[in-house]
């Protein structure tokens, strides 16, 4: 998969209801869901799928929920998001298993982290690789280089120049909760 499937470049991520209310009124059609309380998922992802939204569902971050396979289970059976992210080599697994879009997200800190993360990708083989922080593009090109699977960026992108350097150097995408980069009014090709 080297683009999304409907070549969307910016990935709009909601952390709040408002965060929400504004992707459903956006052009976008996948939209990251940085968490929430599991009781308040269904619900949510319901509301996206009616208007037309596919979510992805970043596993780690929800509140009421353990971070294992058998979560990922629940959220893949029950949820049904388009996807997940996850730092978890056995979340990113189950959910391959189910058949939805499973990205690793990595925190690439240093250069040990750097090295464990190619270890990491070899066993975990991902759909996509969320790299953060996303403000380092030659880290970004060394990862879509090194482990030929595509490469989204995340994690303080702040303006449009950092969404720019990031495509630049190979990112599929990019993820953002700053609203403005949402609207941003040139292309982002």
């Amino acid at each position: 998969m080297p683009v999304l499937p409907d070549g969307q470049r910016i990935l709009p991520a909601a952390r709040k209801g408002k965060d929400v209310e504004a992707i459903l009124a956006s052009p976008y059609t996948y939209m990251v869901l940085l968490g929430g309380h599991v009781g308040q998922l269904q619900g949510m992802v319901d509301l996206a799928r009616g208007s037309g939204k596919k979510v992805l569902l970043h596993a780690d971050l929800i509140d009421g929920l353990k971070n294992d396979e058998y979560a990922a289970e629940y959220l893949c059976q029950s949820i049904r998001p388009a996807g997940l992210i996850s730092t978890r080599a056995s979340v990113i697994a189950r959910t391959k298993q189910n058949g939805l879009m499973a990205i690793q997200r990595l925190f690439l800190i240093d250069s040990d982290a750097l090295e464990r993360s190619y270890k990491l990708l070899e066993k975990t083989q991902p759909d996509y690789i969320e790299v953060l922080p996303g403000v380092m593009p030659d880290i970004i090109a060394e990862v879509k280089e090194r482990s030929g699977v595509p490469v989204i960026a995340g994690g303080l992108i702040r303006t449009e120049q950092h969404v720019r350097d990031a495509l630049t150097a190979g990112a599929t995408a990019i993820t953002t909760s700053r609203r403005s980069l949402w609207q941003a009014p040139f292309a982002w090709e």
